[in-house]
Protein backbone atom coordinates (compact mmCIF):
# COMPACT_ATOMS: atom_id res chain seq x y z
CA UNK A 1 0.00 0.00 0.00
CA UNK A 2 1.29 3.44 -0.90
CA UNK A 3 1.39 5.83 2.08
CA UNK A 4 -0.89 8.85 2.05
CA UNK A 5 0.72 11.94 0.56
CA UNK A 6 3.59 9.95 -0.97
CA UNK A 7 4.72 10.71 -4.57
CA UNK A 8 5.38 7.47 -6.42
CA UNK A 9 8.96 7.08 -7.66
CA UNK A 10 9.29 7.95 -11.32
CA UNK A 11 5.78 9.43 -11.36
CA UNK A 12 6.18 12.94 -9.92
CA UNK A 13 2.63 13.96 -10.72
CA UNK A 14 0.98 11.06 -8.91
CA UNK A 15 -0.28 11.56 -5.37
CA UNK A 16 -2.10 9.25 -3.01
CA UNK A 17 -4.53 10.50 -0.36
CA UNK A 18 -6.67 8.54 2.13
CA UNK A 19 -9.98 10.04 3.19
CA UNK A 20 -12.80 8.75 5.38
CA UNK A 21 -16.23 9.30 3.86
CA UNK A 22 -18.17 7.38 6.52
CA UNK A 23 -17.26 5.56 9.74
CA UNK A 24 -15.32 2.36 9.19
CA UNK A 25 -14.75 2.98 5.49
CA UNK A 26 -11.70 4.73 4.04
CA UNK A 27 -11.00 5.50 0.40
CA UNK A 28 -7.58 5.59 -1.19
CA UNK A 29 -7.68 8.44 -3.74
CA UNK A 30 -5.22 8.63 -6.62
CA UNK A 31 -4.67 12.20 -7.88
CA UNK A 32 -2.70 13.19 -10.98
CA UNK A 33 -1.34 16.73 -11.08
CA UNK A 34 -1.16 18.28 -14.55
CA UNK A 35 0.22 21.58 -15.80
CA UNK A 36 -3.16 23.16 -16.27
CA UNK A 37 -4.77 21.79 -13.16
CA UNK A 38 -2.92 22.52 -9.90
CA UNK A 39 -5.79 21.01 -7.95
CA UNK A 40 -5.31 17.67 -9.63
CA UNK A 41 -7.57 15.23 -11.44
CA UNK A 42 -9.19 12.29 -9.64
CA UNK A 43 -8.26 9.19 -11.59
CA UNK A 44 -9.12 6.36 -9.25
CA UNK A 45 -10.60 5.44 -5.92
CA UNK A 46 -10.21 2.19 -4.05
CA UNK A 47 -12.55 1.26 -1.18
CA UNK A 48 -10.88 -0.03 1.95
CA UNK A 49 -12.37 -1.19 5.25
CA UNK A 50 -10.79 -1.75 8.57
CA UNK A 51 -11.94 -3.21 11.83
CA UNK A 52 -13.23 -0.49 14.09
CA UNK A 53 -13.71 -0.52 17.80
CA UNK A 54 -17.00 0.54 19.30
CA UNK A 55 -16.05 0.20 22.95
CA UNK A 56 -13.48 2.07 25.06
CA UNK A 57 -11.94 -0.65 27.23
CA UNK A 58 -9.63 1.66 29.20
CA UNK A 59 -12.54 3.93 30.12
CA UNK A 60 -14.51 0.87 31.16
CA UNK A 61 -11.79 -0.39 33.51
CA UNK A 62 -11.49 3.01 35.17
CA UNK A 63 -15.24 3.66 35.48
CA UNK A 64 -16.13 0.16 36.63
CA UNK A 65 -13.50 -0.07 39.38
CA UNK A 66 -14.36 3.45 40.61
CA UNK A 67 -18.08 2.60 40.74
CA UNK A 68 -17.45 -0.57 42.76
CA UNK A 69 -15.30 1.39 45.23
CA UNK A 70 -18.20 3.85 45.63
CA UNK A 71 -20.58 0.96 46.31
CA UNK A 72 -18.24 -0.52 48.97
CA UNK A 73 -18.18 2.87 50.71
CA UNK A 74 -22.01 2.93 50.91
CA UNK A 75 -21.90 0.10 53.46
CA UNK A 76 -19.67 -0.78 56.43
CA UNK A 77 -16.72 -1.25 54.11
CA UNK A 78 -18.03 -4.73 53.27
CA UNK A 79 -19.58 -5.58 49.91
CA UNK A 80 -20.61 -9.00 48.59
CA UNK A 81 -20.43 -8.76 44.81
CA UNK A 82 -22.22 -11.46 42.83
CA UNK A 83 -20.24 -11.91 39.64
CA UNK A 84 -22.34 -13.19 36.74
CA UNK A 85 -21.02 -14.28 33.37
CA UNK A 86 -17.45 -15.22 32.55
CA UNK A 87 -14.50 -13.58 34.26
CA UNK A 88 -11.58 -14.72 32.14
CA UNK A 89 -12.97 -15.39 28.74
CA UNK A 90 -16.02 -13.24 28.01
CA UNK A 91 -15.87 -13.71 24.25
CA UNK A 92 -19.54 -12.90 23.79
CA UNK A 93 -18.92 -9.40 25.15
CA UNK A 94 -15.83 -8.97 22.96
CA UNK A 95 -17.83 -9.98 19.86
CA UNK A 96 -20.78 -7.64 20.41
CA UNK A 97 -18.74 -4.76 21.87
CA UNK A 98 -15.66 -4.56 19.60
CA UNK A 99 -12.86 -3.22 21.76
CA UNK A 100 -14.01 -5.06 24.89
CA UNK A 101 -11.22 -7.41 25.94
CA UNK A 102 -12.27 -10.96 26.93
CA UNK A 103 -10.49 -10.57 30.28
CA UNK A 104 -11.74 -7.02 30.99
CA UNK A 105 -13.61 -8.10 34.13
CA UNK A 106 -10.48 -9.75 35.44
CA UNK A 107 -8.38 -6.67 34.66
CA UNK A 108 -10.92 -4.55 36.49
CA UNK A 109 -10.69 -6.81 39.55
CA UNK A 110 -6.89 -6.56 39.45
CA UNK A 111 -7.27 -2.82 39.98
CA UNK A 112 -9.04 -3.73 43.23
CA UNK A 113 -6.92 -6.76 44.17
CA UNK A 114 -5.72 -5.31 47.49
CA UNK A 115 -9.35 -4.94 48.56
CA UNK A 116 -10.78 -8.11 47.00
CA UNK A 117 -11.01 -11.76 47.84
CA UNK A 118 -12.71 -14.52 45.87
CA UNK A 119 -15.22 -17.09 47.11
CA UNK A 120 -15.96 -19.81 44.55
CA UNK A 121 -19.42 -21.37 44.80
CA UNK A 122 -20.49 -24.80 43.56
CA UNK A 123 -23.73 -26.71 44.03
CA UNK A 124 -23.53 -30.17 45.59
CA UNK A 125 -26.08 -31.33 43.02
CA UNK A 126 -23.69 -30.36 40.21
CA UNK A 127 -20.87 -32.32 41.88
CA UNK A 128 -23.02 -35.45 42.21
CA UNK A 129 -24.35 -35.23 38.64
CA UNK A 130 -20.86 -34.53 37.17
CA UNK A 131 -22.24 -31.47 35.41
CA UNK A 132 -20.08 -30.41 32.47
CA UNK A 133 -18.98 -27.00 31.21
CA UNK A 134 -19.71 -27.24 27.51
CA UNK A 135 -17.00 -24.79 26.47
CA UNK A 136 -14.17 -26.58 28.29
CA UNK A 137 -15.54 -30.13 28.46
CA UNK A 138 -14.68 -30.47 32.17
CA UNK A 139 -16.89 -31.07 35.19
CA UNK A 140 -17.91 -28.19 37.45
CA UNK A 141 -15.83 -29.51 40.36
CA UNK A 142 -12.72 -29.58 38.16
CA UNK A 143 -13.57 -26.10 36.92
CA UNK A 144 -13.47 -24.86 40.52
CA UNK A 145 -9.82 -25.94 40.65
CA UNK A 146 -9.17 -24.31 37.27
CA UNK A 147 -10.72 -21.05 38.48
CA UNK A 148 -8.67 -21.08 41.68
CA UNK A 149 -5.47 -21.62 39.70
CA UNK A 150 -6.41 -18.83 37.28
CA UNK A 151 -7.22 -16.36 40.07
CA UNK A 152 -4.12 -17.14 42.07
CA UNK A 153 -2.01 -17.07 38.92
CA UNK A 154 -2.74 -13.36 38.45
CA UNK A 155 -2.33 -12.47 42.10
CA UNK A 156 -5.95 -12.51 43.32
CA UNK A 157 -6.69 -13.91 46.76
CA UNK A 158 -9.03 -16.93 46.86
CA UNK A 159 -10.40 -17.16 50.37
CA UNK A 160 -12.54 -20.28 50.22
CA UNK A 161 -15.02 -22.52 48.39
CA UNK A 162 -18.68 -22.76 49.40
CA UNK A 163 -20.68 -25.90 48.60
CA UNK A 164 -24.35 -24.93 48.25
CA UNK A 165 -27.44 -27.15 48.51
CA UNK A 166 -25.21 -29.43 50.55
CA UNK A 167 -25.92 -33.17 50.42
CA UNK A 168 -23.89 -35.77 52.34
CA UNK A 169 -22.88 -37.68 49.23
CA UNK A 170 -19.55 -39.51 48.74
CA UNK A 171 -18.74 -37.37 45.71
CA UNK A 172 -19.24 -34.15 47.69
CA UNK A 173 -17.15 -35.35 50.63
CA UNK A 174 -14.38 -36.47 48.27
CA UNK A 175 -14.37 -33.02 46.66
CA UNK A 176 -14.18 -31.28 50.04
CA UNK A 177 -11.35 -33.58 51.16
CA UNK A 178 -9.42 -32.83 48.01
CA UNK A 179 -9.75 -29.08 48.64
CA UNK A 180 -8.62 -29.52 52.25
CA UNK A 181 -5.48 -31.37 51.13
CA UNK A 182 -4.78 -28.44 48.82
CA UNK A 183 -5.09 -26.01 51.72
CA UNK A 184 -8.40 -24.49 50.61
CA UNK A 185 -11.10 -23.83 53.22
CA UNK A 186 -14.63 -25.06 52.48
CA UNK A 187 -18.00 -24.02 53.87
CA UNK A 188 -21.45 -25.58 53.57
CA UNK A 189 -24.79 -23.98 52.76
CA UNK A 190 -27.94 -26.06 52.96
CA UNK A 191 -31.26 -26.39 51.18
CA UNK A 192 -33.98 -24.27 52.79
CA UNK A 193 -37.58 -25.44 52.70
CA UNK A 194 -39.83 -22.96 50.90
CA UNK A 195 -36.93 -21.15 49.14
CA UNK A 196 -37.22 -18.50 47.72
CA UNK A 197 -40.79 -17.51 48.66
CA UNK A 198 -41.02 -18.34 52.39
CA UNK A 199 -39.11 -15.22 53.42
CA UNK A 200 -39.86 -15.56 57.16
CA UNK A 201 -38.31 -19.04 57.28
CA UNK A 202 -35.39 -18.16 54.99
CA UNK A 203 -34.35 -15.09 57.00
CA UNK A 204 -34.24 -16.90 60.35
CA UNK A 205 -32.11 -19.28 62.36
CA UNK A 206 -33.97 -22.12 60.60
CA UNK A 207 -32.93 -20.79 57.18
CA UNK A 208 -29.79 -18.77 56.58
CA UNK A 209 -28.91 -19.28 60.25
CA UNK A 210 -28.12 -22.96 59.59
CA UNK A 211 -25.57 -22.11 56.92
CA UNK A 212 -21.89 -21.84 57.73
CA UNK A 213 -20.68 -18.28 58.09
CA UNK A 214 -17.99 -17.82 55.43
CA UNK A 215 -15.03 -16.15 57.09
CA UNK A 216 -13.71 -13.35 54.91
CA UNK A 217 -10.87 -10.88 55.36
CA UNK A 218 -11.29 -8.10 52.81
CA UNK A 219 -13.83 -5.33 52.04
CA UNK A 220 -14.80 -6.68 48.59
CA UNK A 221 -15.91 -10.31 48.48
CA UNK A 222 -16.41 -11.54 44.91
CA UNK A 223 -18.84 -14.46 44.70
CA UNK A 224 -18.32 -16.43 41.49
CA UNK A 225 -19.06 -19.95 40.20
CA UNK A 226 -18.34 -22.32 37.30
CA UNK A 227 -21.77 -21.68 35.78
CA UNK A 228 -25.37 -20.55 36.33
CA UNK A 229 -27.62 -22.03 39.00
CA UNK A 230 -24.82 -22.52 41.51
CA UNK A 231 -26.45 -20.39 44.24
CA UNK A 232 -24.29 -17.25 44.12
CA UNK A 233 -27.09 -14.86 45.14
CA UNK A 234 -28.22 -17.12 48.03
CA UNK A 235 -24.63 -17.16 49.34
CA UNK A 236 -24.50 -13.35 49.25
CA UNK A 237 -27.80 -12.98 51.12
CA UNK A 238 -26.85 -15.64 53.67
CA UNK A 239 -23.66 -13.70 54.37
CA UNK A 240 -25.63 -10.45 54.80
CA UNK A 241 -27.78 -12.22 57.42
CA UNK A 242 -24.75 -13.48 59.34
CA UNK A 243 -22.91 -10.15 59.05
CA UNK A 244 -25.95 -8.29 60.40
CA UNK A 245 -26.07 -10.65 63.39
CA UNK A 246 -22.44 -9.72 64.01
CA UNK A 247 -23.22 -6.01 63.84
CA UNK A 248 -21.75 -5.45 60.37
CA UNK A 249 -23.84 -3.48 57.87
CA UNK A 250 -22.61 -5.34 54.79
CA UNK A 251 -23.94 -4.68 51.29
CA UNK A 252 -24.82 -6.67 48.20
CA UNK A 253 -24.37 -5.80 44.53
CA UNK A 254 -24.62 -7.67 41.28
CA UNK A 255 -22.19 -7.43 38.40
CA UNK A 256 -23.42 -8.69 35.05
CA UNK A 257 -22.51 -7.19 31.70
CA UNK A 258 -25.82 -7.99 29.97
CA UNK A 259 -28.43 -6.88 29.40
CA UNK A 260 -27.04 -3.35 29.38
CA UNK A 261 -29.50 -1.42 31.52
CA UNK A 262 -29.09 1.99 29.91
CA UNK A 263 -29.49 0.81 26.30
CA UNK A 264 -32.95 0.48 24.69
CA UNK A 265 -34.83 -2.79 25.18
CA UNK A 266 -34.57 -3.76 21.50
CA UNK A 267 -31.06 -2.46 20.97
CA UNK A 268 -29.08 -5.08 18.97
CA UNK A 269 -26.60 -5.51 21.85
CA UNK A 270 -29.44 -6.49 24.19
CA UNK A 271 -31.08 -8.67 21.53
CA UNK A 272 -27.74 -10.47 21.10
CA UNK A 273 -27.77 -11.23 24.83
CA UNK A 274 -31.20 -12.82 24.48
CA UNK A 275 -29.82 -14.87 21.59
CA UNK A 276 -26.91 -16.01 23.76
CA UNK A 277 -29.26 -17.12 26.56
CA UNK A 278 -32.07 -18.49 24.37
CA UNK A 279 -31.62 -21.95 25.90
CA UNK A 280 -32.18 -20.47 29.40
CA UNK A 281 -35.37 -18.75 28.25
CA UNK A 282 -34.12 -15.38 29.52
CA UNK A 283 -36.18 -12.43 28.34
CA UNK A 284 -35.12 -8.78 28.49
CA UNK A 285 -37.76 -6.54 30.07
CA UNK A 286 -38.29 -2.95 31.11
CA UNK A 287 -37.66 -2.83 34.86
CA UNK A 288 -41.10 -1.79 36.26
CA UNK A 289 -39.69 -1.17 39.76
CA UNK A 290 -37.07 1.24 38.42
CA UNK A 291 -39.66 3.04 36.30
CA UNK A 292 -41.99 3.45 39.26
CA UNK A 293 -39.25 4.58 41.68
CA UNK A 294 -37.41 7.00 39.42
CA UNK A 295 -39.54 7.58 36.31
CA UNK A 296 -36.59 6.25 34.32
CA UNK A 297 -36.62 3.42 31.77
CA UNK A 298 -34.05 0.72 32.45
CA UNK A 299 -33.58 -2.76 31.00
CA UNK A 300 -33.19 -5.90 33.08
CA UNK A 301 -34.14 -9.52 32.55
CA UNK A 302 -37.09 -11.57 33.70
CA UNK A 303 -35.46 -13.65 36.43
CA UNK A 304 -34.12 -10.64 38.35
CA UNK A 305 -37.40 -8.75 37.97
CA UNK A 306 -39.47 -11.75 39.11
CA UNK A 307 -37.35 -12.36 42.21
CA UNK A 308 -36.94 -8.70 43.25
CA UNK A 309 -40.03 -8.47 45.52
CA UNK A 310 -38.68 -11.45 47.46
CA UNK A 311 -35.18 -9.92 47.63
CA UNK A 312 -36.63 -6.58 48.74
CA UNK A 313 -38.48 -8.32 51.59
CA UNK A 314 -35.30 -10.20 52.55
CA UNK A 315 -33.27 -6.99 52.69
CA UNK A 316 -35.92 -5.45 54.96
CA UNK A 317 -35.96 -8.46 57.28
CA UNK A 318 -32.16 -8.63 57.45
CA UNK A 319 -31.39 -4.97 58.10
CA UNK A 320 -34.75 -3.27 58.55
CA UNK A 321 -34.54 -1.36 55.27
CA UNK A 322 -33.81 -2.24 51.66
CA UNK A 323 -30.95 -0.28 50.09
CA UNK A 324 -32.43 -0.83 46.62
CA UNK A 325 -35.70 0.20 44.99
CA UNK A 326 -35.26 -1.92 41.84
CA UNK A 327 -33.23 -4.83 40.50
CA UNK A 328 -31.40 -2.33 38.29
CA UNK A 329 -30.30 -0.51 41.45
CA UNK A 330 -28.48 -3.67 42.55
CA UNK A 331 -26.27 -3.69 39.46
CA UNK A 332 -22.93 -1.95 39.07
CA UNK A 333 -22.51 -2.37 35.32
CA UNK A 334 -20.91 0.62 33.53
CA UNK A 335 -20.52 -0.99 30.07
CA UNK A 336 -23.24 1.13 28.44
CA UNK A 337 -21.32 4.30 29.32
CA UNK A 338 -18.24 3.10 27.45
CA UNK A 339 -19.75 2.55 23.98
CA UNK A 340 -18.01 5.06 21.71
CA UNK A 341 -19.47 3.98 18.35
CA UNK A 342 -23.01 2.69 18.60
CA UNK A 343 -23.29 1.63 14.96
CA UNK A 344 -20.16 -0.53 15.19
CA UNK A 345 -21.62 -2.33 18.22
CA UNK A 346 -25.02 -2.65 16.51
CA UNK A 347 -23.48 -4.27 13.43
CA UNK A 348 -21.35 -6.61 15.55
CA UNK A 349 -24.42 -7.63 17.56
CA UNK A 350 -26.47 -8.34 14.43
CA UNK A 351 -23.71 -10.66 13.24
CA UNK A 352 -23.72 -12.38 16.63
CA UNK A 353 -27.46 -13.06 16.42
CA UNK A 354 -26.92 -14.67 13.01
CA UNK A 355 -24.05 -16.74 14.39
CA UNK A 356 -26.20 -17.96 17.29
CA UNK A 357 -29.02 -18.90 14.92
CA UNK A 358 -26.75 -20.81 12.56
CA UNK A 359 -25.08 -22.57 15.49
CA UNK A 360 -28.49 -23.69 16.75
CA UNK A 361 -29.44 -24.98 13.28
CA UNK A 362 -26.20 -26.97 13.12
CA UNK A 363 -26.74 -28.43 16.60
CA UNK A 364 -30.28 -29.38 15.61
CA UNK A 365 -28.94 -31.05 12.48
CA UNK A 366 -26.37 -32.99 14.50
CA UNK A 367 -28.82 -34.01 17.22
CA UNK A 368 -31.71 -34.85 14.94
CA UNK A 369 -34.27 -33.22 17.23
CA UNK A 370 -35.92 -29.80 17.17
CA UNK A 371 -34.30 -27.42 19.67
CA UNK A 372 -36.77 -25.33 21.63
CA UNK A 373 -34.59 -22.23 21.51
CA UNK A 374 -34.70 -22.19 17.70
CA UNK A 375 -38.08 -20.47 17.71
CA UNK A 376 -36.78 -17.83 20.13
CA UNK A 377 -33.79 -17.21 17.86
CA UNK A 378 -36.03 -16.92 14.79
CA UNK A 379 -38.05 -14.25 16.60
CA UNK A 380 -34.89 -12.35 17.52
CA UNK A 381 -33.70 -12.63 13.93
CA UNK A 382 -36.93 -10.99 12.77
CA UNK A 383 -36.76 -8.30 15.46
CA UNK A 384 -33.26 -7.37 14.32
CA UNK A 385 -34.36 -7.31 10.65
CA UNK A 386 -31.92 -10.06 9.66
CA UNK A 387 -32.06 -12.79 7.01
CA UNK A 388 -29.81 -15.76 6.34
CA UNK A 389 -27.51 -15.38 3.39
CA UNK A 390 -27.35 -11.60 3.66
CA UNK A 391 -23.68 -11.51 4.65
CA UNK A 392 -21.13 -11.23 1.86
CA UNK A 393 -19.06 -14.01 3.40
CA UNK A 394 -21.99 -16.44 3.07
CA UNK A 395 -22.70 -15.36 -0.50
CA UNK A 396 -19.07 -15.79 -1.57
CA UNK A 397 -18.80 -19.23 0.04
CA UNK A 398 -21.91 -20.42 -1.82
CA UNK A 399 -20.71 -18.87 -5.06
CA UNK A 400 -17.41 -20.76 -4.78
CA UNK A 401 -19.25 -24.01 -4.04
CA UNK A 402 -21.55 -23.57 -7.05
CA UNK A 403 -18.59 -22.77 -9.30
CA UNK A 404 -16.93 -26.06 -8.31
CA UNK A 405 -19.88 -28.34 -8.86
CA UNK A 406 -21.27 -28.19 -5.34
CA UNK A 407 -18.08 -29.14 -3.51
CA UNK A 408 -17.74 -27.84 0.05
CA UNK A 409 -16.34 -24.33 0.12
CA UNK A 410 -15.59 -21.61 2.64
CA UNK A 411 -15.00 -17.88 2.66
CA UNK A 412 -13.36 -15.49 5.12
CA UNK A 413 -13.67 -11.70 5.31
CA UNK A 414 -10.32 -10.10 6.05
CA UNK A 415 -9.87 -6.90 8.12
CA UNK A 416 -9.80 -4.70 5.00
CA UNK A 417 -13.12 -6.11 3.74
CA UNK A 418 -11.54 -8.41 1.13
CA UNK A 419 -13.20 -11.82 0.94
CA UNK A 420 -11.03 -14.86 0.24
CA UNK A 421 -12.47 -18.27 -0.60
CA UNK A 422 -11.29 -21.86 -0.72
CA UNK A 423 -12.66 -25.23 -1.81
CA UNK A 424 -12.23 -28.89 -1.02
CA UNK A 425 -9.44 -30.49 -3.03
CA UNK A 426 -7.46 -33.74 -3.06
CA UNK A 427 -4.92 -32.38 -0.54
CA UNK A 428 -6.83 -29.90 1.62
CA UNK A 429 -10.32 -29.47 3.03
CA UNK A 430 -12.22 -26.27 2.27
CA UNK A 431 -11.37 -24.68 5.65
CA UNK A 432 -7.66 -25.44 5.27
CA UNK A 433 -7.61 -24.15 1.72
CA UNK A 434 -9.38 -20.93 2.74
CA UNK A 435 -6.99 -20.43 5.65
CA UNK A 436 -3.92 -20.73 3.42
CA UNK A 437 -5.42 -18.41 0.79
CA UNK A 438 -6.22 -15.83 3.47
CA UNK A 439 -2.64 -15.90 4.80
CA UNK A 440 -1.31 -15.46 1.26
CA UNK A 441 -3.55 -12.46 0.73
CA UNK A 442 -2.52 -10.84 4.00
CA UNK A 443 1.18 -11.43 3.27
CA UNK A 444 0.91 -10.12 -0.31
CA UNK A 445 1.84 -13.51 -1.76
CA UNK A 446 0.58 -14.59 -5.20
CA UNK A 447 -2.40 -16.92 -4.80
CA UNK A 448 -0.89 -19.31 -7.34
CA UNK A 449 2.24 -19.78 -5.26
CA UNK A 450 2.47 -23.13 -3.47
CA UNK A 451 3.07 -22.31 0.21
CA UNK A 452 3.23 -25.95 1.26
CA UNK A 453 4.31 -28.34 -1.44
CA UNK A 454 2.46 -31.53 -2.32
CA UNK A 455 5.69 -33.36 -1.37
CA UNK A 456 5.37 -32.03 2.18
CA UNK A 457 1.67 -32.87 2.43
CA UNK A 458 1.76 -36.41 1.03
CA UNK A 459 3.75 -37.96 3.95
CA UNK A 460 1.23 -36.47 6.40
CA UNK A 461 -1.60 -37.99 4.36
CA UNK A 462 0.18 -41.36 4.44
CA UNK A 463 0.55 -41.12 8.21
CA UNK A 464 -3.16 -40.31 8.61
CA UNK A 465 -4.51 -43.03 6.36
CA UNK A 466 -1.99 -45.87 6.69
CA UNK A 467 -1.03 -45.59 10.34
CA UNK A 468 -3.69 -43.55 12.19
CA UNK A 469 -6.72 -45.16 10.57
CA UNK A 470 -8.23 -42.03 9.03
CA UNK A 471 -10.37 -42.41 5.93
CA UNK A 472 -10.02 -38.71 5.06
CA UNK A 473 -6.62 -37.98 3.52
CA UNK A 474 -7.19 -34.22 3.29
CA UNK A 475 -5.40 -32.06 5.85
CA UNK A 476 -7.38 -30.34 8.57
CA UNK A 477 -6.60 -26.76 9.59
CA UNK A 478 -4.34 -27.77 12.49
CA UNK A 479 -2.41 -30.15 10.23
CA UNK A 480 -1.87 -27.59 7.47
CA UNK A 481 -0.64 -25.05 10.02
CA UNK A 482 1.88 -27.58 11.34
CA UNK A 483 2.96 -28.30 7.77
CA UNK A 484 3.27 -24.56 7.12
CA UNK A 485 5.35 -24.12 10.29
CA UNK A 486 7.71 -26.90 9.24
CA UNK A 487 8.25 -25.11 5.92
CA UNK A 488 9.40 -21.84 7.52
CA UNK A 489 13.10 -22.75 7.60
CA UNK A 490 13.09 -23.43 3.86
CA UNK A 491 10.66 -20.78 2.60
CA UNK A 492 10.50 -17.06 3.34
CA UNK A 493 6.97 -17.09 1.93
CA UNK A 494 5.88 -19.66 4.52
CA UNK A 495 7.41 -17.51 7.27
CA UNK A 496 5.67 -14.39 5.97
CA UNK A 497 2.34 -16.21 5.79
CA UNK A 498 2.65 -17.63 9.30
CA UNK A 499 3.26 -14.15 10.73
CA UNK A 500 -0.17 -13.08 9.45
CA UNK A 501 -2.09 -15.42 11.77
CA UNK A 502 -2.83 -12.74 14.43
CA UNK A 503 -4.58 -10.65 11.75
CA UNK A 504 -7.28 -13.32 11.40
CA UNK A 505 -8.61 -12.61 14.90
CA UNK A 506 -12.14 -11.22 14.70
CA UNK A 507 -12.63 -12.16 11.03
CA UNK A 508 -15.92 -13.73 9.91
CA UNK A 509 -15.73 -17.09 8.16
CA UNK A 510 -18.49 -19.22 6.64
CA UNK A 511 -18.49 -22.83 5.49
CA UNK A 512 -21.10 -24.42 3.23
CA UNK A 513 -20.93 -27.61 5.33
CA UNK A 514 -20.60 -28.42 9.03
CA UNK A 515 -16.89 -28.62 9.85
CA UNK A 516 -15.27 -31.21 12.06
CA UNK A 517 -14.59 -30.34 15.70
CA UNK A 518 -10.87 -30.32 14.85
CA UNK A 519 -11.35 -27.55 12.29
CA UNK A 520 -13.83 -25.53 14.33
CA UNK A 521 -11.61 -25.74 17.44
CA UNK A 522 -8.54 -24.58 15.52
CA UNK A 523 -10.39 -21.67 13.94
CA UNK A 524 -11.78 -20.73 17.34
CA UNK A 525 -8.26 -20.68 18.82
CA UNK A 526 -7.26 -18.28 16.03
CA UNK A 527 -10.11 -15.98 17.08
CA UNK A 528 -12.04 -16.50 13.83
CA UNK A 529 -15.84 -16.17 14.04
CA UNK A 530 -17.02 -19.29 12.22
CA UNK A 531 -20.50 -20.09 10.95
CA UNK A 532 -21.62 -23.13 8.96
CA UNK A 533 -24.61 -24.13 6.88
CA UNK A 534 -26.63 -26.88 8.63
CA UNK A 535 -25.53 -29.51 6.11
CA UNK A 536 -23.03 -32.35 5.97
CA UNK A 537 -20.59 -33.00 3.16
CA UNK A 538 -22.01 -36.52 2.91
CA UNK A 539 -25.71 -36.18 3.67
CA UNK A 540 -26.48 -39.85 2.99
CA UNK A 541 -24.33 -41.07 5.90
CA UNK A 542 -26.01 -42.08 9.15
CA UNK A 543 -23.07 -41.33 11.42
CA UNK A 544 -21.13 -38.10 11.39
CA UNK A 545 -18.03 -37.73 13.51
CA UNK A 546 -18.05 -34.57 15.58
Amino acid sequence: MVPAGFFLPGRPGFLVRRIAQRPGVWYTVFIVFTAGSPAGILVGKKRERYMKTGFDNDKYLAMQSAHIRERIAQFDNKLYLEFGGKLFDDYHASRVLPGFQPDSKLQMLLQLKDQAEIVVVISAEDIVSNKLRGDYGITYDMDVLRLIDAFQGVGLFVGSVCVTMYTAAPEVEAFENRLHTLGIRTFRHYKIAGYPNDVARIVSDEGYGKNDYIETERPLVVITAPGPGSGKMAVCLSQLYHEHKRGVKAGYAKFETFPIWNLPLKHPVNLAYEAATADLNDVNMIDPFHLEAYGETAVNYNRDIEIFPVLHAMFEMISGKSPYQSPTDMGVNMAGNCIVDDEVCCEASRKEILRRYLKCLCEQKAGGTVKDELFKLELLLNQAGLTLGSRAVEQQAHARSEATGGLPAAAIELPDGTIVTGKTGPLLGAASSTLLNALKKLAGIDQELELVSARAIEPIQTLKTNYLGSKNPRLHTDEILIALSSSVSESEYAAAALHQLPKLKGCDMHSTVILSSVDSDTLNKLGIYLTCDPAYEEEDRKYHKK
